[in-house]
């Protein structure tokens, strides 16, 4: 069986399992997230560089119904790319793939993906659930699942969103990156394609997919960060990753930081600004490294 089938095959059945047998990862998720709602707190930062930002359609369904996400670039891209040491007129901006948390594409997702466009990339926010954003929990569980039970059209998705960004703004380095539910997805995109993207960063994600086959396989520098008090994403199995992590000789690094889940997130109640900063400070090194090597 090729390669790539099989890592289908075992993402397929950790969803399925994931889902039948035991707590899911969307119960863990439930249960961190219990009582909590996504709100707005002063914490957010704007980007370093005027940015312009705007809904695009980048792909569709198989019905046909356009699927929109939320595309965030430098407003003044020539100068971003003098400063990194490219030609303006030849250089292109490198891309993201923008996966958001538990919660939808919400303004906190939208920010965030205006403060990496203000680092000098083209920011692709996609929507994993069409349009769909929560303001509980219980409303949050529910999308989650919904789109946890589509494993293959959440994928797709994702595709599509590395696929615009390569073909339609001639990004010449894509990478993937998400918080949360997001980082889960982060993992899995990478296995799914363990060659594709040029840079990985996850935040509190499951990183059940990424198993020693798949590290051995892929070609992606991986990034993740994981809070030490954690229950969504519990320190045994972000420590069981590191392991086949070191075993495995992957590029990147993992890092670990005095906080729960969600630690990064200004709109939540779990925020902690002192690991959110210096994770920020990583995946910004991380990223420059690899989207303008």
């Amino acid at each position: 069986m090729p390669t790539r089938s099989l890592i289908l095959l075992v993402l397929a059945g950790a969803v399925l399992l994931g889902c039948t047998g035991g707590e899911s990862e969307t119960d863990r998720m439930a249960e961190e997230h219990d009582g909590e709602t996504p709100t707005a707190t002063d914490a957010a930062r704007a980007p370093e560089s005027p940015v312009t930002a705007d809904t695009v359609s980048y792909t569709q369904t198989g019905e046909g119904t356009p699927v929109v996400g939320y595309m965030a670039a430098p407003a003044n891209p020539d100068s971003i790319l003098s400063a990194r040491g490219q030609d303006p007129s030849s250089a292109h901006l490198p891309g993201i793939v923008v996966i958001h948390e538990w919660w939808g594409l919400n303004d906190n997702i939208r920010t965030a993906t205006r403060r990496l466009a203000g680092q000098g990339y083209r920011a692709l926010a996609v929507d994993l659930y069409n349009g769909a954003t929560a303001n509980s929990s219980d409303s949050a569980r529910v999308l989650m699942q919904r789109t946890m039970d589509q494993p293959g059209r959440m994928r797709a998705n994702l595709q599509a969103a590395h696929d615009y960004l390569r073909s339609e703004t001639s990004a010449p380095h894509v990478a993937v990156m998400g918080w949360c539910f997001g980082g889960g997805r982060t993992f899995e995109a990478v296995a799914a394609a363990p060659t594709q993207y040029d840079a990985a960063v996850a935040y509190y994600g499951t990183p059940s997919s990424m198993t020693l086959e798949v590290l051995r396989e892929t070609t992606t520098p991986i990034l993740a960060h994981f809070g030490r008090t954690d229950q969504a994403v519990s320190p045994e199995a972000a420590r069981d990753f590191e392991s086949r992590f070191t075993e495995a000789g992957a590029t990147g690094a993992i890092h670990f930081y005095d906080a729960g889940h969600a630690f990064a997130n200004p709109s939540g109640e779990s925020y902690v600004p002192e690991a959110a900063e210096t994770a920020w400070s990583r995946t910004t090194d991380f990223l420059t490294q690899n989207l303008y090597p």
